[in-house]
Formats: C-alpha cells, sequence, structure tokens
C-alpha cells in the first residue's frame, strides 16, 4: 500500500502508523488504569473520612459516658466494634506489597 513515493516512503508510512496504534493502545490502556486508581483513591478516601469521624467522636462519648461503668463498657465494646470494621477496611483497601 504506497499512498505517496516509492518503497522507502511506503516502509516510513507503516513505521508511522505502527507508531500511532502503539499510542492510542496506551493511551487507552492508561485511561483504565486512571480509572481504577481513581475509585482507589475514592474508597481510600471514604475509609479515611469514616476513621476521622470515628476518632473524633470518641471524645464526645467519653464525656458522654463519664463515669458511669456501665456506659464506659457499653462504649468500649462500642470502639472495639468500630476497631475491628477500621482493621478490616484498611486491609481491605491496602494495596499488595510489590514484589521484587
Amino acid at each position: 500500500m504506497i499512498l505517496f513515493g516509492d518503497a522507502a516512503s511506503e516502509r516510513r508510512q507503516r513505521q508511522i502508523l505502527y507508531a500511532l496504534h502503539l499510542l492510542l493502545w496506551k493511551v487507552r490502556h492508561m485511561a483504565g488504569e486512571l480509572d481504577a486508581l481513581t475509585a482507589q483513591v475514592d474508597s481510600n478516601t471514604s475509609v479515611i473520612e469514616s476513621a476521622i469521624t470515628l476518632i473524633q467522636n470518641i471524645k464526645a462519648q467519653l464525656d458522654a459516658a463519664g463515669t458511669d461503668p456501665a456506659k464506659l463498657a457499653a462504649l468500649s465494646a462500642t470502639l472495639a466494634s468500630e476497631d475491628d470494621k477500621l482493621a478490616a477496611a484498611v486491609a481491605a483497601n491496602t494495596p499488595a506489597a510489590p514484589t521484587t
């Protein structure tokens, strides 16, 4: 397929077309990676915001419990439960360490 010129021009045209196809493939691949990264950032942001809310509420909950042993025990159980949820969320959203 010679669009113009001789065989050398045809080779150059094929090289250019190959480079364009390779570039398009890389752009599509990179777009997919960007989508995955965006989803991971959104997920991590949600986990971080939940952790911040939990931490900010601890003082208020402690103040509200005062020195009542029953309220303190209930708060302790709640914190343990939330700690387990936070640990699970962090573990689920932590990528595997790269292998070297």
